[in-house]
């Protein structure tokens, strides 16, 4: 069964982890998002990607959240004695290594996509990692922050200033002007099945549908599309959707998680505590299934991925 994702962040990464233990993974595509990639001390750090690509090879610090396990940060903490206003955004000693090789690729000519490639390859992830674009795009944010309104990087909003401002609107800038990364609308249109995974829909899968072409191809295949809730109980399981998602007009719920995806989703997957909100996703045309979400893990994200494809794809209807 041919199965390509969206993905972003830490839901993806453990979802990711049970649906190559489901199928194959050679028979998985990701298309990952890039609209929180930032250059730091003239490096380029792709955060959602190297998640993936990290949770993928088995080398993701489960117990931090983020990041290579057994990592160090000398370097990170060399920078703060030096000036600690430029190390606000941890990268890791191993980590470092992975920005490094990127951008000298990305210096000698060498695609975003091409770049993620040799990158997976070098972490023995054998499923196809896309990046969305090959093209810079930024996922923005205006907030309200004493008294001013400021213009900030994802990043900046999230891991500099903790997410406690306020967010007025949120942009994904230079989208408009951007193409799909080679392979990415093919990897729709030849899918068996469609799964949008259990990430931020504003910040981690808003990106990726922002970029011109890719909204489209999903709707083209709309009975085919899963997308499984990041929100249970009305709150995310990680992250901030839960500051983002009224910025963009839906209420904190797995059935507003779900309102994100009008007239893409053919099924979409909530937990067992949200099961009062089915008929409500049903109402909207939506197949709506019920099952344990919460991926404490690679059994239970396993079954999750094996319950999500049951909805959709060959057989399902």
């Amino acid at each position: 069964m041919k199965v390509t994702t969206l993905a972003g962040g830490i839901g993806a990464g453990k979802f990711l982890r049970g649906l190559v233990r489901a199928i194959p993974p050679e028979d998985v595509t990701v298309i990952v998002n890039t609209g929180d990639d930032i250059t730091m001390h003239g490096l380029h750090v792709s955060p959602d990607v190297d998640s993936v690509t990290y949770w993928l090879g088995d080398v993701f610090d489960r117990e931090r959240g983020w990041g290579r396990r057994d990592e160090t940060f000398r370097a990170t903490e060399e920078l703060r004695a030096f000036d600690p206003d430029m190390a606000w955004f941890n990268l890791g000693d191993l980590d470092l290594a992975t920005h490094l090789f990127r951008s000298n690729l990305l210096a000698r000519g060498a695609t975003l996509a091409e770049a993620t490639a040799r990158v997976a390859a070098r972490f023995g992830v054998a499923a196809r990692l896309l990046p969305m674009s090959d093209e810079r795009i930024e996922t923005r944010l205006s907030v309200a922050a004493d008294g001013d309104e400021l213009d900030l990087h994802f990043q900046e909003y999230w891991v500099r200033r903790a997410a406690r401002d306020e967010v007025k609107s949120i942009r994904y800038e230079g989208a408009d002007r951007s193409r799909p990364a080679p392979g990415v609308l093919d990897a729709i249109a030849g899918a068996e099945a469609i799964v949008l995974c259990p990430s931020n829909p504003v910040a981690s899968i808003g990106p990726i549908l922002a970029v011109p072409g890719i909204r489209d191809a999903l709707a083209a295949r709309r009975p085919d599309v899963v997308g499984i809730s990041g929100i249970v109980g009305g709150a995310p399981l990680a992250g901030m959707a839960d500051k983002l998602m009224p910025v963009a007009g839906v209420e904190v719920t797995a059935a507003g998680a779900a309102a994100c995806y009008e007239g893409l989703l053919g099924a979409w997957v909530i937990d067992e505590v949200d099961a009062a909100l089915a008929a409500r996703v049903d109402a909207t045309g939506v197949r709506c299934g019920v099952t344990d979400t919460i991926m404490v893990d690679d059994a239970t994200a396993e079954a999750l991925a094996r319950f999500a494809l049951s909805l959709v794809g060959p057989g399902s209807r």
